[in-house]
């Protein structure tokens, strides 16, 4: 049986005139799309958009719910009760189902952006509010989830569907978490350097950490962010090198 991976990236995080990353050049690699919902970034018209070039390039879409963030980029973590928390992932999943719809090309998965994301992997009762959302609102849609979180464990108790996710350029810190954006080194941007990593993590099914260590976990899709200057050439020299290796991308409800 041949191997094969999802290659996902998160997107439409522009907000009104402005634009972050070059989304059309990613939706031409990835074969999945996470589309900001309009909290941390995106619009309705950049929303509709994106979905509607996502679905002329053939690649699966989901919503990207982040915290009402756009000062911070959702990269800031946000005292919100579990409830509220609930309520949020629940808006946002709505808008995204709206104008996926709207576009013609519904959403499949949800998947939590920045400082929300990193909560559901390390506070059970923030990855608890998360799927309480989707559950509610389409528990038909995939938990796309940070490898090694309390969202993957509570997501398969409640029995929704899962899928696992690495990092192509973020570090790992020896207990599994992503190295923190302020520390030296967490973000990766050397392509090939990326691109080797990953090829290992997606043969050994385990993470590697910033000191070599090997943890072992699902490995279901890899994200490269769109935000970085190298972004579009990470993701263009992963799927290769995975290509090269005999793993194919595709979107991993196929």
């Amino acid at each position: 049986m041949s191997l094969s991976v999802d290659l996902n990236s998160d997107m439409g995080e522009g907000f009104g005139a402005y634009r972050m990353g070059d989304d059309e050049a990613m939706l031409s690699i990835v074969s999945s799309a996470n589309i900001a919902c309009g909290m941390h970034a995106g619009d309705p018209d950049i929303m509709a958009s994106t979905f509607a070039i996502a679905k002329a390039k053939g690649v699966a879409v989901g919503a990207h719910p982040g915290f009402p963030d756009l000062w911070g980029f959702g990269r800031r973590n946000i005292p919100f009760s579990a409830g509220e928390i609930e309520r949020l992932v629940a808006y946002q999943i709505g808008a995204a189902q709206a104008l996926s719809t709207y576009a013609g090309h519904p959403i499949t998965h949800v998947k939590a952006h920045g400082a929300l994301g990193n909560l559901t992997q390390q506070d059970e009762s923030v990855a608890q509010a998360v799927n309480n959302a989707i559950k509610a609102v389409d528990p038909k849609l995939v938990c796309l989830t940070i490898a090694l979180g309390h969202q993957e464990r509570l997501a398969r108790e409640m029995g929704l569907e899962c899928r696992s996710e690495i990092f192509a350029d973020r570090a790992y810190t020896d207990e599994g978490f992503l190295v923190h954006r302020s520390k030296p080194g967490a973000v990766i941007h050397d392509a090939d350097a990326a691109a080797a990593r990953v090829v290992r993590m997606v043969k050994n099914g385990a993470i590697e950490t910033i000191t070599g260590r090997v943890i072992v976990t699902p490995v279901d899709s890899i994200c490269v962010h769109s935000d970085t200057p190298s972004a579009v050439d990470i993701a263009r020299t992963i799927r290769a090198a995975l290509e090269a290796d005999g793993i194919a991308i595709a979107n991993f409800l196929r």
